[in-house]
């Protein structure tokens, strides 16, 4: 048997990888990938095997494997490093014939492993792309990103605030404009009145965090969601006077890249579910208060709903331009 290794961090896994790895499978009968990692990677190391073990796992040739970082020792000459890291995957796998690389530690490396050196790409003139790109302007690369890492990177914006104050209208219309995913206030599917239990809270707690969890897995760099936790939190704090301690786990689970605070400067419209029409700035208060306390910054959005799009869309493309707002 022909025993290949390529070895990275894969902080992320993006398309030179992924064809890095498919090339080097073809040069062996087996592949070892094998993925070093320390625990101050910015990116956690069970997601990043996870998404190796995905994207190849229809392939038995290839191998992913996970080891501690704790072998380099980068203040010596590349040469003396990769005798290191050689005698290290001597001690950890079987032995490799064909180490495969796109980096110009590959030479010494496989010398010193005793195996021939293939390279691939090293002029990243197929994938110009790098793990550092990927995490400070993913959305510049977004087509090098393979699907099953892009979630990671979806800027989550939540649409806030009392009722009837065109946060949904605004979510959905966004949502076509930018040609993504987007998260509807999922109380609405689930409740006919405001005669509700605290099991149904939680029900709605859970479903919105599912929701979220299977639209984010297809939007298109953005995930525009109709409210959040924190809103649950407040009607059921509201309305019930209590709130069920599962919603305080929900609401640690999502992070917005913003939070879009719709202010009560439009005409109330009343529904099945809206019955606060005289107290809207009361509201307004209470939700503002919510995010004051957990020291979550907002924009404010108001005026016509003209000049709400207006503002709405400055911000999602400032998030665009750099990543961040």
């Amino acid at each position: 048997m022909k025993r290949g290794l390529v070895i990275g961090k894969f902080m992320p896994v993006h398309a030179g990888h992924v064809a890095l790895i498919r090339f080097a499978v073809a040069q062996c009968d087996e592949l070892i990938v094998s993925m070093s990692y320390t625990p101050h990677d910015p990116i956690p190391p069970d997601l990043r095997f996870g998404w190796l073990c995905e994207i190849f796992k229809d392939d038995s040739k290839i191998k992913p494997a996970k080891v501690v970082d704790d072998f380099d020792d980068d203040s010596l000459p590349l040469e003396e490093r990769t005798k290191i890291w050689a005698a290290f995957i001597k001690r950890t796998y079987p032995p490799i014939h064909v180490l495969v690389s796109s980096e110009n530690y590959g030479e010494p490396f496989a010398r010193n492993l005793g195996a021939e050196h293939v390279l691939f790409d090293s002029d990243r003139v197929k994938y110009p792309v790098s793990g550092t790109l990927v995490r400070t302007r993913p959305f510049a690369c977004w087509d090098l990103i393979p699907t099953e890492v892009r979630p990671y990177f979806v800027k989550k914006i939540c649409f806030y605030g009392a009722e009837s104050t065109g946060k949904s209208y605004t979510t959905e219309k966004m949502a076509k404009l930018y040609n993504t995913e987007f998260v509807p206030e999922v109380a609405r599917e689930l409740l006919i009145s405001n005669d509700f239990t605290l099991d149904d809270i939680r029900a709605i707690g859970y479903a919105h965090d599912a929701r979220i969890r299977q639209k984010v897995k297809t939007a298109n760099k953005l995930l525009f969601c109709d409210t959040d936790a924190i809103t649950t939190i407040v009607y059921s704090q509201h309305y019930l006077n209590a709130v069920p301690e599962e919603l305080y786990a929900l609401e640690q689970k999502t992070e917005y890249a913003v939070y879009l605070m719709f202010d009560v400067d439009v005409p109330w419209v009343a529904d099945n579910l809206r019955d606060l029409g005289d107290r809207r700035k009361e509201m307004f208060e209470v939700f503002k208060k919510a995010l004051d306390e957990r020291a979550i910054p907002y924009v404010l959005i108001k005026g016509s709903f003209a000049e709400r799009e207006q503002i709405v869309r400055r911000v999602i493309d400032r998030i665009l331009a750099d990543g961040g707002y």
